[in-house]
């Protein structure tokens, strides 16, 4: 066990703990030192995160939380902390918070006084960025678009946005998305990853109706992170040209 592992967390601590992507191999050390030596793990879908726990033969309770139980998961977190639980809390996949209802639970346990400390590591627009082939140097992360109210709004800030735009797609509206965002940005340059770190991963670079192409000859599968390019892009290709 190493010097910084957390088998030594405190009483009455939250642990925000970064979980793989895909790859099972990608968690790190430290986070799962954190996982077996707290009290219990609050996780996305527990169905979900036990084959995780199973292979790093974790034991600790766990519990579930998410939009359907959200109120009253954060009076029961709040109380087990102040019983002095150790807690640690992971999603389905990557850093907890990240478009995920997770950051409702670490702002309630710092409003509430409690110590929060996080064991960092994946997060799947990190890698999506990098090998999308687009600027680095500057980005903005949006996360999921709005289903429907403010939808088209973003659309409009977007689309005079200069960094790199760096969104996350669910399987049922990856068609829409990149249609719209066709519509509305112009067909710049894109890159569309699909299911990174596991066997069927897959980047599709090109122009936005270069990928409107891909996924209607090759059914979309899988959750996707898309990362656009933003004014800027085009001023920098111009001045290469």
């Amino acid at each position: 066990m190493t010097d910084h592992a957390h088998a030594q967390i405190a009483a009455g601590t939250l642990a925000v703990v970064a979980t793989p992507i895909g790859n099972l191999g990608d968690i790190s050390l430290r986070a799962i030192e954190t996982l077996k030596s707290v009290d219990v793990i609050l996780c996305e879908d527990t169905r979900h995160s036990k084959r995780l726990l199973d292979h790093y033969q974790v034991h600790a309770v766990t519990t579930s939380y998410g939009a359907h139980n959200l109120k009253s998961k954060l009076i029961w977190v709040l109380e087990q902390l102040r019983l002095g639980k150790r807690l640690a809390l992971i999603s389905d996949a990557g850093t907890p918070g990240i478009s995920d209802p997770g950051t409702m639970l670490v702002s309630a346990a710092l409003e509430a006084g409690f110590t929060v400390l996080t064991v960092p590591g994946p997060a799947a627009f990190v890698p999506a960025l990098v090998l999308s082939g687009l600027r680095t140097d500057k980005f903005v992360f949006e996360g999921f678009l709005p289903h429907k109210k403010g939808r088209q709004t973003r659309l409009k800030v977007l689309a005079l946005e200069p960094r790199t735009i760096v969104l996350y797609e669910s399987v049922h509206r990856i068609q829409k998305t990149l249609g719209e965002l066709r519509d509305y940005l112009g067909d710049r340059r894109v890159a569309v990853c699909r299911e990174l770190t596991k066997i069927h991963e897959e980047i599709v670079r090109g122009t936005l109706s270069d990928a409107i192409e891909h996924f209607q000859k090759h059914e979309p599968r899988g959750e996707f992170v898309v990362v656009v390019a933003g004014t800027d892009d085009r001023v920098q290709n111009s001045e290469n040209e």
